[in-house]
């Protein structure tokens, strides 16, 4: 089978097996691209979505936005072709020598500093958010605080050690956002999510010409 090929059946599949759900039409392209990456079903009963999340993302996509990630994982992830074809990029920080040395002196995670530093390109962009809580907690903290209004904050960070909480936390945020409850979450599915909101804007954008 084609490349394509296989990626078609396996929506089939997933289509056939996901059962009664409560997802709009766009929420249901994230969960199901979600699924696909992963093989979980449980995110057909996990997955949260801000009423305005979809549409948000998808116009700010459509505008050549900023994706800002917490690892260099959900960066590689996201399509850079499609993301290009919009004139958006996507950045990530926490390699950056002055981050790394502002994490050590501020006693603070590479992720969060990263976060921080990169605040400058979250107006109106995108956060995608797949492994760090203390990330998330920072973006939250920028815009409770700071004023920071993000277009759309994809926060799904994994794990044993605050994951559950920073996300309930998003889900008190009045910015959209898009989520994962409990423990499971990643890289992979912050990636997935984004992709799925960018092949909805490049066919929007198509559909405008």
């Amino acid at each position: 089978m084609f490349p394509q090929e296989i990626e078609n059946e396996s929506f089939r599949i997933i289509r056939s097996e996901l059962g009664p759900h409560s997802f709009s039409d766009g929420a249901l392209n994230v969960a199901i691209r979600v699924i696909h990456a992963t093989a979980d079903f449980d995110f057909c009963t996990n997955l949260r979505f801000h009423e305005r999340a979809v549409d948000a993302g998808v116009a700010a996509l459509c505008r050549g936005c900023t994706v800002v990630t917490d690892v260099q994982m959900v960066r590689v992830g996201i399509s850079s072709v499609l993301l290009a074809r919009l004139g958006g990029k996507a950045v990530c920080a926490i390699g950056d020598s002055e981050v790394c040395a502002e994490a050590e002196v501020q006693g603070m995670t590479r992720a969060a500093v990263a976060l921080r530093y990169n605040a400058r390109f979250m107006e109106g962009g995108i956060v995608a958010i797949g492994n760090a809580p203390t990330a998330l907690f920072e973006v939250i903290r920028l815009v409770r605080e700071e004023g920071l209004r993000p277009a759309l904050i994809v926060g799904v960070p994994v794990g044993f050690v605050n994951a559950t909480e920073s996300k309930e936390a998003l889900l008190s945020l009045d910015v959209p956002f898009i989520t994962a409850v409990g423990r499971k979450g990643g890289s992979t599915v912050a990636a997935a999510a984004v992709n799925a909101l960018l092949r909805m804007a490049v066919e929007r954008a198509a559909t405008a010409q």
